[in-house]
């Protein structure tokens, strides 16, 4: 009876220690519970800030602000390219949660609508070796245009209670990290983000009229990283928005349209279309993108376009004369007058277009006129053999190497499969293959038993 009333009594002690325990939890002080860590999101704006970087940001920012995480906007841009640097600056400056620009690391810089999104933060910082400014062109796409910013700087100050800053210093030229710090332009400079969240640890900012303390100490022993108390995490473009991006440059959009149309043009000199004419026609789309992304002169468009099919014309007759120098003026021009009007920090480097301007003449006066005539010398040859008997010298399934005449030729059966050893007789040429079948009973190397059937073997040339 004994040992039934102990197994009953730690039965009833089983069952009840879970509750004492969610019981006493319950009971602990608030102030007890440990605090979950900061949490902050980097995001990257590096390059123009086009359509798909502007896209990526603000849904970052949206991101951000419904999971009330801290946000460090990591400046490397020109400015704006045919977007509203304003409009982006009013949505950074409203937002619930605290918004710290890091122009960072060198050499880095916030010109254009990046120096306006440097006011438009909760705090502004830059790394030692950044630049900030020119303010103008604040958008690249328009680099006549100037303006007045006035109104959007004085919002943005009196959303952060602070006096907004003189940005004229910085209207056409850029000045280095410190000069930025004593301008007011920026609060303190950091040599990386780590770095600037520790400076950041215990100031309290206005966040849209509500207080905001930091908590962003980074950890520097075991302890403090057990402890949690801030998480960062480092947001990048995923491959296609980079690739989209990347491509919406005029120095990219160039050379893709360079390059595209050379591997076009390589395949109109060879009897089908293969990986060059591809790969061309995919440069030649990524190019057609960027240019819904980048103003252009459609009449420089128009003469590099015209001097490329000039070039090309002048491959597909086999000439090197008035037509290749015309399209080579086209082309030059018109790869000027292309971009000429864009902001200096994206326009074509002189460089570039005298590189593609040289390669242009060796690749369509001398490479491809060189490839075509020797292909016409090989189909020539070719012809001349049609009627011969050779010899196969491996399997012919459907293709395979062929000697006929003292020479070594790619053939192909033209019905079933041919053995190493057997002889063959060239019945026709297609491209740059010897259209083949097999001759029993042949010499190899000359012409065998002709019949009424047959053709005339043609005579050798070249």
């Amino acid at each position: 009876m004994r040992r039934l009333l102990s197994f009953a009594a730690a039965l009833v002690m089983l069952f009840a220690w879970p509750a004492a325990a969610v019981a006493a939890g319950a009971s602990a002080s608030p102030s007890s519970a440990v605090a979950p860590p900061t949490r902050v999101e980097v995001i990257k704006v590096e390059g123009p800030i086009d359509s798909t970087l502007l896209s990526y940001v603000k849904g970052k920012l949206a991101a951000a602000e419904a999971e009330h995480a801290v946000v460090v906007l990591q400046l490397n841009t020109a400015g704006a390219l045919g977007q509203d640097g304003v409009a982006l600056g009013d949505q950074i400056a409203t937002m619930s949660v605290p918004v710290i620009t890091w122009t960072g690391p060198e050499p880095a810089k916030a010109a254009g609508a990046g120096a306006l999104l440097m006011q438009a933060a909760t705090i502004a910082t830059v790394g030692p070796g950044s630049q900030t400014g020119p303010l103008y062109p604040l958008d690249l796409a328009h680099a006549d245009e100037r303006p007045d910013v006035t109104a959007a700087l004085a919002r943005w100050a009196s959303l952060h209670n602070r006096t907004a800053p003189d940005l004229s210093v910085i209207a056409d030229a850029q000045i280095a990290a410190k000069p930025a710090i004593d301008a007011g332009l920026a609060s303190f400079a950091a040599i990386s983000v780590p770095n600037l969240l520790d400076k950041l640890d215990g100031q309290t900012v206005q966040a849209n009229g509500n207080p905001f303390t930091f908590h962003t100490h980074v950890a520097t022993n075991a302890n403090e990283a057990q402890a949690g108390i801030v998480d960062i995490r480092f947001n990048n473009m995923g491959p296609l928005d980079r690739m989209l991006h990347w491509a919406s440059s005029p120095s990219v959009i160039f050379l893709l349209l360079v390059l595209g149309l050379a591997g076009v043009a390589f395949e109109l000199t060879q009897p089908g279309f293969g990986f060059a004419g591809f790969s061309g026609v995919g440069m030649l789309a990524l190019a057609a993108y960027g240019l819904t992304v980048v103003p252009v002169s459609w009449l420089g468009l128009a003469m590099v376009l015209g001097g490329v099919g000039a070039m090309i014309l002048d491959v597909r007759i086999r000439n090197l004369g008035l037509l290749s120098v015309i399209g080579v003026a086209l082309f030059a021009v018109g790869s000027w007058l292309a971009w000429h009007e864009v902001g200096p920090a994206i326009r074509l480097s002189p460089w570039l277009l005298g590189f593609a301007v040289v390669a242009s003449v060796l690749y369509y006066g001398f490479g491809l006129t060189v490839a075509l005539q020797s292909r016409d010398r090989i189909v020539t040859a070719q012809r001349g053999l049609v009627g011969l008997v050779g010899e196969a010298r491996g399997k012919l399934s459907p293709e395979g190497p062929v000697y006929v005449k003292g020479t070594m030729w790619r053939g192909r059966t033209m019905s079933d499969p041919i053995a190493p050893g057997s002889k063959v007789r060239v019945r026709g040429i297609d491209g740059l293959v010897l259209k083949v079948e097999v001759e029993p009973g042949a010499t190899p190397g000359g012409p065998g038993p002709i019949t009424p059937e047959d053709p005339e073997p043609a005579p050798a040339q070249g």
